[in-house]
């Protein structure tokens, strides 16, 4: 069983910054697959960024070059660095593990 409790959302001008965590409690966080995910108002929700237990990392194709997911083991939480914000960016941002766990959603505002 794992649990996961995101911090990190909120306003930010277009072309800022945020960073999110998701820290991890629970057996087996070091050997699953963690991700971000999104969802905008009205659509569905969207994978943004996938990191493996071995660091290997996959990102939508609309946040490549602008997100970066890593991880700490020791510490139990996963991040993602959001850089260059866009209003399109603007969704509730959940931490995702493989197995089907979720945190509770945290909103990111961009405004234009």
């Amino acid at each position: 069983q794992v649990q996961l409790v995101e911090s990190g959302g909120g306003l930010v001008q277009a072309g800022g910054s945020l960073r999110l965590s998701c820290a991890a409690s629970g057996s087996g966080f070091k050997i699953i697959p963690m991700g971000w995910y999104r969802q905008a108002p009205g659509k569905l929700r969207e994978l943004v960024a996938l990191i493996k237990s071995d660091g290997n990392t996959d990102y939508a194709d609309s946040v490549k070059g602008r997100f970066t997911i890593s991880r700490d083991n020791a510490k139990n939480t996963v991040y993602l660095q959001m850089n260059s914000l866009k209003p399109e960016d603007t969704a509730v941002y959940y931490c995702y593990a493989v197995g089907g766990f979720w945190g509770q959603g945290t909103q990111i505002t961009v405004s234009s």
